[in-house]
């Protein structure tokens, strides 16, 4: 009996999410046009956001802590083994040895043209260190190297700001961002300097922000190398440093936006917000098989290494698919080029779906006792919507 009522609450608290996303997609495709102020208004709707933090604070700590590994488990092993487990130095290595090609192969074309032009014209090299521009330097004394560059991004952003590159080994806590955290739920570890930012915190441990509205400001390399740089943040966030942390994470939050350009700003801020060689992490819910939604996840890794970024690793658990992009640190060249992006390659497959489908779904429950247990799961890692530097 106990076992049917806590599913039937699983349910219940599923549908109070889903019902808010179903809800705001339906708004966006109606008025896609007046769509800030849609955002605006929902941001202001302190009830129904209340409601659904209560819900997935509910359903993370009370459903979802039951299952063998969670996704804030998979997060944090994926990071830790990234900064601590040899991830990121054979990542570096491999950044290492394609300037080495690099440099040969620009040698060779060198020394081709003076013999063809019989002049000592040398030809402009991407990868030549400058006082301007940071190459690949890990040094135990030098995990951090500082610079100036001037760069625009895809965000429409031009300025020159100061340059932090994260090398090895990564010492102290990990500074963690979780975008959408609800009850920041990475404090737990001690590896971390987790702080979580949400629309509607579940807890006071979170700091209510509108993270597609964030400031970006110029980081501080002297205040980002102690340990209590972010301890005084004040409960309402407004605007952070970039390149001010080692880990972004976006769990069950991409999705939750009814827009692909949203989705792509979050992304832009991330980058933004991550020191060179940081880590993007995603988690999106898929209870299909793994190639069901293939076409999505390969559209997704285009857009967002477009912006800066490498994939690192990519894992499709039962309900989830799981994300871990690099960002490129400074002067870095990739091994190969990244195809033309824009934002509406990051779409979800509920971006066209129409809305009798995503109410059936939302109320949708089987009465076996295996497919109770089915549903159970797939209400695990919500909404239902359907590695890498060394796996490409």
């Amino acid at each position: 009996m106990a076992a049917v009522e806590g599913r039937e609450e699983h349910i219940r608290l599923a549908g109070i999410m889903k019902g808010l996303h179903a809800d705001l997609r339906k708004k966006f495709k109606k008025y896609a046009k007046d769509f800030e102020q849609i955002w605006k208004e929902h941001c202001g709707d302190t009830e129904t956001l209340r409601q659904y933090a209560d819900a997935m604070h509910h359903l993370a700590t009370d459903h979802w802590t039951k299952l063998p590994e969670t996704r804030i488990d998979w997060c944090r092993k994926t990071i830790l083994e990234y900064f601590h487990g040899g991830g990121l130095k054979k990542a570096l290595d491999k950044v290492s040895r394609r300037i080495q090609v690099h440099k040969a192969k620009k040698l060779e074309r060198e020394r081709s043209d003076q013999l063809r032009n019989e002049t000592d014209e040398q030809t402009d090299g991407s990868l030549d260190c400058s006082s301007d521009q940071v190459c690949y330097d890990v040094t135990a004394n030098n995990r951090l190297r500082v610079s100036k560059e001037v760069s625009e991004t895809h965000t429409g952003l031009s300025t020159t700001k100061i340059t932090t590159d994260i090398g090895v080994p990564v010492r102290g806590k990990l500074r963690l961002l979780d975008v959408g955290s609800c009850y920041n739920p990475f404090a737990a570890y001690e590896e971390f300097m987790s702080i979580g930012l949400d629309i509607s915190p579940a807890n006071s441990t979170v700091h209510q922000c509108d993270f597609l509205h964030l400031e970006l400001t110029d980081p501080d390399p002297i205040a980002l190398s102690k340990e209590d740089s972010f301890d005084n943040l004040p409960d309402k966030i407004s605007q952070l440093p970039r390149q001010s942390f080692h880990v972004v994470v976006f769990s069950l939050l991409l999705e939750y936006l009814p827009s692909a350009d949203q989705r792509w700003t979050c992304c832009c801020n991330a980058y933004h917000l991550l020191a060179g060689n940081g880590l993007l992490v995603i988690v999106t819910p898929d209870s299909h098989k793994q190639h069901r939604n293939a076409a999505m996840i390969k559209s997704w890794r285009q857009a967002i290494e477009s912006i800066g970024f490498v994939r690192w690793r990519y894992v499709k658990l039962d309900h989830i698919h799981c994300l871990a992009f690099r960002k490129l640190h400074t002067g870095e060249v990739r091994d190969k080029e990244v195809g033309p992006a824009s934002s509406d390659m990051l779409y979800i497959p509920q971006d066209f779906h129409d809305d009798d489908h995503e109410d059936a779904e939302v109320v949708r429950h089987s009465g076996t006792e295996s497919d109770n247990e089915n549903n159970s799961r797939t209400f695990e890692e919500l909404p239902i919507f359907w590695d890498s530097d060394n796996s490409n």
